[in-house]
């Protein structure tokens, strides 16, 4: 039996926890987007009263963003990729690097429905997390589904991983 799936309740409901979660231990989030290109942001900032635990977020979809709003090195990008568990890790060293968050998110991948390859077909995205003072933590997740459902499943899949590091930090 497959149990119906609601994207915009579950992102809400997660969006919730973090938002007593993180006042509550005086912390504040930041990320950095390029497939999702600010949903997980833009989930955050929904919720009245988010700029109390919702820094900023950074929408880095292109090589050069990545690079002149974080500092991604580029040469990292070109040996890499831009889907890839070294250029994410670099995209939280920069989001915390640019602002005074306590918590990074960053996501990068292929949301489709073309620009996939062999390696990193359609689905493939890095998410990423990282408290300040700590190392970077990044999982690489192969999702199905058309190009919402991808970025839909990176958003849940970001913030589901922010809490269970917030609980077990």
């Amino acid at each position: 039996m497959t149990v119906p799936y609601d994207a915009r309740r579950s992102i809400a409901s997660l969006v919730d926890q973090l938002a007593t979660l993180l006042p509550g231990r005086g912390e504040t989030l930041a990320t950095a987007e390029s497939c999702t290109g600010g949903l997980i942001a833009a989930a955050c900032t929904e919720r009245a009263g988010s700029s109390e635990w919702f820094e900023r977020g950074f929408v880095t979809y292109s090589n050069a963003a990545k690079h002149e709003s974080l500092g991604v090195d580029a040469d990292l990008i070109e040996r890499h990729g831009a889907v890839s568990e070294p250029v994410v890790a670099a995209m939280l060293e920069g989001t915390l690097g640019h602002s005074p968050a306590d918590w990074a998110i960053a996501v990068s991948g292929v949301a489709g429905p073309s620009g996939g390859s062999a390696d990193k077909p359609v689905g493939t995205v890095f998410i990423g997390w990282r408290a300040r003072g700590a190392e970077p933590e990044v999982v690489r997740y192969q999702f199905e589904g058309d190009r919402d459902e991808v970025r839909s499943q990176s958003v849940v899949a970001a913030l589901v991983g922010l809490r269970e590091r917030i609980d077990a930090g």
